[in-house]
């Protein structure tokens, strides 16, 4: 099972990017705005994390019950 730095490097742009958005908003006075984007971006991560360890599982199911 190869590793996948596709998902590491997506995940850091997202953080990089949702911090300057939230940087950005925060200067403007917009904090509600920054604080929805911080949100938006953590949901966004976390759905890809799931993704990813439900494949994990599922190749360690596939593994243990030699399907």
């Amino acid at each position: 099972m190869p590793y996948n730095v596709d998902a590491i490097f997506q995940i850091a742009g997202i953080g990089i990017i949702v911090a300057m958005l939230h940087t950005v908003l925060k200067q403007m006075g917009k904090e509600d705005y920054a604080h929805w984007t911080s949100l938006m971006g953590f949901v966004v991560v976390l759905f890809m994390v799931v993704v990813l360890l439900q494949d994990l599982f599922r190749t360690i199911k596939s593994v243990f019950l030699f399907n």
